[in-house]
């Protein structure tokens, strides 16, 4: 079986994914994780297009990478030009790659319509920019651009880039399906047909348009291109490119292709979050494979099946790309649900009357709009309060919030400025707390109140924050009556864990989720009160 190279285009390619914006320290990093991952070439972006890229490869030797080779990106010379004139190019030389990566048009309405020359006229651009980099000693590979595209309407045109490409020393021609609409069939059959005209390696760039990245890059390695071209997960222009992450296990654990080692793969799920942190966007919970939602399952019949047979329900063992089952917990769960979520948090297995308990509780709480799928903290405390000698730490007796209008006088230029104050009465063993405080709004009124009544009695208490806060509307329908839930995420600077409350008052559902964040960690330390 031949070699897969992977050929990651991350810091070009997926930089150009709306929202992106990767500093020179931000690509160095990701090269370096890219390095672990064994990724043969790693595009480093296109030192002619502006100067953060060039700075990017004058500090890319420093990286000392083990495994990966750093690529620079060009196009080919411009119309009218010489190559060793051409400003793009010198750029990639004074880039001081060994590898680089141009690219150029194959389809000829492209060449007509966007570059506005003759199609002779592109074969030169190719040929003269390709035979210049070579002269100078750098290894070339060529992108292909709109091949695909270009080979349904004019395969003859098509094919004749690639093999002038070839015959001017591009040592690896890589295929590009630019507009992300290509079938697989298609690209497979149009790989045959390049296959004909030249024996020079081949590779696959596929865009994700037509959610066909990943199919289209692993039907060209079945038609024996031996380059893929993709991004950390999915990243780039429009809908994305092909997702390494998928393809990566793809190859190795279904295909068959040793493109990794085993110890590289079990990395894949930290990278794939690694990237998303450095790109600052939230990690996509349903990706395949490194998703936390890739082997999660909610469904009892499934559950009880993964208790049984860890593979009854998971194509692959989770931890073969550093991931790990997840079970979570809903109106669909069943007993099994519930012992394996126990287990999951050490929290005491509940015997057959307190599992029945619990399941209609979560029934019951779902039908008015909890959901504990991303509230584990909330799940844990109904584990606990299903036992027979819970005590909780504190319990509500009442509390109110008040939001009006105060007004300055005239003179200070300030607008009118809302008034929050909550009032909470709670009760600690068999001591009552009357307290009230002021806060930025309702909710955080409410937080420090609570926070207020309860530090006299746990002064650790002052670690916990709260980190975040999210309302949805349950039933749009219903106006101002709607059912809300409110998740908030909360944290002691050394772990974070979420709550949801859910009424049709905002206030309330909102004290709801605040109580349970600070029993749940009240709980988990150990906290006893202070007399």
């Amino acid at each position: 079986m031949f070699k897969v190279q992977l050929y990651d285009t991350t810091l070009r390619d997926g930089a150009q994914q709306e929202g992106i914006s990767f500093s020179v320290e931000d690509k160095l990093k990701i090269a370096a994780k890219l390095d672990e991952l064994g990724i043969d070439f790693i595009e480093g972006g296109w030192p002619g297009s502006n100067p953060k890229d060039i700075e990017f490869f004058a500090k890319a030797p420093g990286l000392n990478l083990a495994h990966s080779i750093i690529v620079a990106f060009g196009s080919t010379r411009r119309s009218g030009s010489k190559a060793e004139e051409d400003a793009n190019l010198q750029a990639l030389l004074e880039s001081k790659t060994k590898v680089v990566t141009i690219v150029g048009k194959s389809w000829d309405k492209q060449v007509t319509q966007v570059l506005e020359t003759t199609l002779e006229d592109n074969l030169d651009m190719i040929t003269d920019s390709i035979s210049y980099l070579k002269s100078k000693g750098l290894r070339v590979f060529f992108d292909a651009e709109h091949f695909f595209d270009g080979y349904k309407v004019n395969p003859e045109y098509s094919l004749e880039v690639i093999k002038r490409a070839v015959k001017a020393g591009a040592e690896c021609v890589v295929p590009c399906d630019t507009n992300g609409g290509t079938l697989p069939q298609q690209i497979a059959e149009a790989i045959r047909a390049v296959q004909k005209v030249t024996s020079v390696p081949l590779g696959i760039h596929a865009h994700n348009d037509s959610e066909l990245a990943v199919a289209n890059s692993l039907a060209a390695v079945q038609a024996g291109v031996s380059q893929i071209q993709g991004t950390i997960n999915g990243y780039g222009e429009r809908c994305g490119n092909a997702n390494l992450c998928s393809i990566i296990p793809t190859l190795k654990l279904k295909m068959g292709f040793d493109c990794v080692t085993k110890e590289q793969l079990s990395k894949l799920s930290d990278i794939s979050r690694y990237v998303s942190e450095i790109a600052n966007l939230p990690p996509y919970s349903w990706l395949p494979y490194v998703g936390i939602n890739a082997f999660a399952h909610k469904a009892g019949l499934h559950v009880s099946g993964l208790a049984k047979w860890e593979d009854s329900y998971q194509h692959i063992p989770p931890d073969l790309v550093g991931n790990r089952p997840h079970v979570t917990v809903s109106e669909l769960s069943g007993k099994s649900n519930v012992i394996y979520k126990a287990k999951e948090r050490g929290l005491p297995i509940p015997k057959g009357s307190e599992i029945k308990k619990v399941l209609e509780q979560i029934k019951l709480l779902e039908n008015q709009g909890f959901q504990y799928d991303s509230a584990e903290a909330s799940f844990d405390l109904l584990l606990r309060r299903a036992q027979a000698d819970y005590r909780p730490p504190f319990e509500l007796v009442d509390f109110m919030v008040v939001v009006e209008r105060r007004r300055r006088p005239p003179s200070s230029g300030d607008q009118e400025e809302p008034l929050s104050e909550a009032i909470v009465k709670v009760k600690v063993d068999d001591k009552i707390v009357h307290t009230a405080a002021e806060g930025d709004g309702p909710v955080n009124a409410l937080d420090q109140a609570l926070r207020k009544a309860l530090i006299q009695f746990y002064p650790d208490l002052a670690a916990v924050t709260l980190t975040d806060y999210k309302v949805r509307i349950l039933e749009e329908t219903a106006g101002t009556a709607s059912q809300v839930r409110v998740l908030i995420e909360s944290g002691d600077g050394q772990e974070h864990w979420r709550t949801v409350g859910s009424s049709t008052n905002i206030i309330e559902a909102s004290w709801l989720a605040l109580a349970d964040s600070i029993e749940y960690w009240l709980l988990k330390h150990a906290t006893k009160a202070k007399r």
